[in-house]
Parts: structure tokens; sequence; C-alpha cells
């Protein structure tokens, strides 16, 4: 299928229309809200279902088949914020802090792409490994550390970063997709299927909710844009592009199948905005939220959910049938 017709077709999704229901709601300043309870229950469900869906297929995949792709993803959630600090603070101008602090959300991942990329794939019937939730730690943890760690080396006698690993180790991130992974791991198929009903069949309209209210949120940080300059709002479409092909070329050479390579892109290009604004608020509370959170959730998630997702799919494609 050719691109435009991927693009076409993902944004004329259910999950993809609600995002943009919800960015026109919050535009037009209309009353409508997700209560926040309901919310934190829709990222719980998410979350946990995706670790558990993982950890049934993670049950029957060996370790030789995990090491190569869970090294690959260690290593550019090493290197992704290296270059990210680096461009930010020579081409961009930015002072340390907020060089540090856009970076480690440009290293990180941004959970609801990751779903998203899943959600895709499953659209289009096309099979990816079981352990790409295990893989969304192993790029988060080091992403957000190395970039606090570029900040505060700069800042003698200043503390927080074990605080910091604390609260990105305990956030729901991580905490929900590896221990869904090791619920589903111990269960299996057999006891996946006992939570069918309630935790795979009812998925996509769960999601689709989701993005309703993330919608809103990102229309919400719309008006945010003006502030951050031309160079930023350059940064928040065009690393993304590179970080997701380089994904895809790593993923292709690590050995994951045309949905993991994508999925990996995605990841890649990603940029959070949940686990990394909480360590970035420990251990840099100086860094400026409009800069990074705009960034990250006015310009580079809309850009995945909309056009990122689909190019990822197809260089995919075209590396896995060179």
């Amino acid at each position: 299928m050719e691109i435009g017709h991927l693009m076409q077709a993902n944004l004329l999704s259910p999950m993809i229309l609600a995002f943009v229901l919800g960015i026109t709601a919050a535009r037009l300043r209309s009353d409508l809200r997700v209560p926040e309870a309901l919310y934190t229950g829709l990222s719980i469900y998410l979350l946990l279902a995706i670790g558990m869906k993982g950890g049934a297929e993670l049950s029957h995949t060996s370790f030789l088949r995990f090491w190569k792709p869970g090294l690959a993803t260690f290593l550019l959630g090493i290197s992704v914020p290296i270059w990210c600090y680096f461009i930010l603070r020579r081409l961009g101008k930015f002072d340390n802090i907020n060089a540090a602090a856009i970076a480690a959300h440009y290293g990180s991942v941004s959970a609801v792409t990751f779903i998203a990329s899943l959600s895709f794939l499953d659209s289009m019937k096309v099979s990816y490994e079981g352990f790409l939730p295990t893989l969304v730690a192993l790029l988060e943890v080091p992403a957000i550390l190395v970039a606090l760690l570029i900040a505060r080396s700069q800042m003698p006698g200043s503390t927080g970063l074990s605080q910091a690993l604390r609260e990105i180790l305990t956030g729901k991130t991580v905490l929900l997709l590896i221990g869904g992974l090791i619920i589903g791991f111990l269960a299996g198929q057999k006891g996946m299927e006992q939570v069918k009903p309630f935790f795979i069949d009812p998925y996509k309209g769960v999601l689709t909710l989701f993005l309703l209210e993330m919608g809103i949120v990102t229309g919400q940080r719309l008006g945010g844009l003006r502030k951050v300059g031309g160079f930023l709002l350059c940064f928040g479409i065009l690393m993304p592009l590179l970080h997701g092909l380089l994904g895809v070329a790593v993923g292709t050479w690590a050995g994951l199948s045309l949905g993991g390579s994508m999925v990996l892109g995605a990841m890649v290009a990603s940029a959070s905005y949940i686990a990394a604004p909480a360590a970035v608020r420990i251990v840099l509370p100086e860094a400026n939220p409009s800069l990074y959170l705009t960034a990250a959730l006015a310009i580079t998630f809309p850009f995945n959910l909309a056009f990122g997702i689909p190019l990822y799919y197809t260089v995919a494609q075209m590396l896995h049938h060179a």
C-alpha cells in the first residue's frame, strides 16, 4: 500500500478522528472534558493491557531472539539525548538546563505513540514481537538519566538523580508495562484467554476515548507554539523524523520483524510527556515547562500520530523487502 493511502487510512481511523475532535473542542473552548479519574483509569488500562499481551507473547520467545534488539534499543536510549542536547545547545542556543530538559523528553518514549503504533499494525493485520513493551523501559530509563546527568555534570554539588531514577522506575508507565509483562508471561496464552473479553476486545474503544482526551490536552497546548520559537518548531518535527528512520533501520539490523522495526522507529521518534516531565521537575526545576511540554505534546505527538507512524511503516516495508 502506498504511503498516501496509509496516511489516509490512518487519519480516517476512529482513534485519530477522536484525537482531532479533542483538539477542535479545545480550540473552540468547549466545556468537553474527560474526568481526571476516568483519564487515569484509561491510561492504567491501556498500559496494563499492552504489557499483559506482550508478556503472553514473550512467554514463548527465546532470549536469543531478544538480546540483540534489546541491546540496540538500550544504545539508542543513551545516544539520542546526547546529540539532541548538543544540537539544542549549539544550533538552538538553549541554555544548559533547558537543552537537557528537552533532550530528556526526546530521548524518552511517548507511551501513547507506542500504543498507537501497535494499534496501527493491528489494523493492518501485521504481526510484531511480544517483547516490544520491554523495549520501552530499555529506551526510556537510560535516555532520561543521560540527559539529566549531562545537565548536572555542569552544576557541581547538585543532587536529585537518585530520586529521579526512583520516579522513573516507579512511575506508572514503566511499572504497568513491566508488571503487565510479568503477569502475561506467567499466565501465558491460556491465562490471557480468561481476561480477553476485558483486556483485549474493548482495547481499541478505550484507546479512542483516551485519544479524545489527549486531543483536548494537545489543543490547549497549541497556543504555546507562538512562544517556543521557529527553531524548536523545526526541531520538534525534523528530529523525530530522523530518529524514526534511524529506529526503523536499527530495528531491521537487529533482526526485528517488519512490525517490530516500525514500532521501534515510532518509539525513538516520540517524545515523552509523562515520565520525562516528572523526572525533570525533580532534577531540573529551573527548566521551562512551556518549552519541553509544548514541543513534545503540541508538535511531535500530533506529527507522529498523523504522519510519522505511516511513514515509518513504509520505510520498514522498503528495508524488509530490499
